[in-house]
């Protein structure tokens, strides 16, 4: 298994509207997100620079890789674009963390 964390940016004032489309994520998207054996998936925000950072548990690192073709994920991508930083094909913008410490 392997951890993996990283960062993306949220749009001023979308804090809430970010909450409540996670809190209503498509039963079909978390169906993908758990058959690709994603768990542990968490996302924080920092609310003094509106940095979100993710965390989440893989068993293989291609199943992760595969997601973005999936065309759900884009779809995905494309409702959240408009709060969120993306890249021109609405992708999140986002920059992996280096792990400097962990406590089992």
């Amino acid at each position: 298994m392997e951890r993996i964390a990283f960062k993306m940016k949220l749009f001023p004032g979308f804090e809430q509207e970010y909450k409540k489309r996670h809190d209503e994520i498509w039963p079909e998207l978390v169906a993908l997100l758990k058959n690709a054996e994603i768990s542990d998936y968490s996302i924080f925000l920092d609310e003094e620079t509106n940095s979100l950072f993710g965390v989440l548990t893989i068993n293989d690192r291609l199943l992760l890789d595969s997601l973005p073709q999936q065309a759900l994920i884009q779809q995905w991508w494309a409702y959240m674009a408009d709060i969120m930083e993306t890249n021109s094909d609405h992708s999140p913008a986002s920059a992996p963390l280096k792990e400097l410490f962990y406590l089992p």
